[in-house]
């Protein structure tokens, strides 16, 4: 059986609303330009139409992948799991002990991370080391330079 994809219901619909897009509108312009480079040149050297083939097979497997992560799709429910306790879709502040610095966290799924805005998945090494953590619980994450430790100050 296949892993859950967790997504917020925003994240959901900003994933719908793009395979929508790649379906109608990507597929169409591909399709365009496969017809355009063949009727100028034919199919053989022609490196306009390659390139548009190419382009028709990244379209359609990005399609593919849409269509999987949305169908393995496992809302974030903020009310689910124990209290107290880190899990995805929360949002955790931590004690980065190694710099004494206050970091703030939102735990997504792989789909919506994005670490410049905090927002990290669960299956990251930061996102693992944390979850299941309760407040002044310190999770060990292995790092490239050591061992970073995180103190768990706060969960929401």
């Amino acid at each position: 059986m296949t892993q859950p994809t967790y997504l917020t219901r925003d994240g959901l619909v900003k994933l719908k609303e793009e395979l929508d897009m790649y379906r109608t509108t990507k597929r169409q312009e591909v399709a365009e330009r496969i017809q355009l480079a063949n009727a100028i040149g034919g199919t053989v050297d022609n490196a306009e139409y390659d390139e548009a083939k190419k382009e028709q097979a990244f379209i359609e497997g990005h399609i593919m992948d849409l269509e999987n992560i949305i169908n393995n799709a496992a809302i974030i429910e903020n009310a689910k799991g124990p209290a107290g306790v880190v899990k995805v879709g929360s949002k955790v502040t931590v004690l980065n002990q190694a710099r004494d610095k206050k970091e703030k966290f939102h735990i997504v799924g792989s789909p919506e991370a994005d670490p410049a805005a905090g927002r990290i998945s669960n299956v990251s090494p930061i996102g693992k080391a944390i979850l299941g953590k309760r407040v002044e619980q310190v999770a060990e994450v292995k790092v490239p330079a050591g061992v970073l430790k995180l103190k768990i100050l706060e969960i929401q």
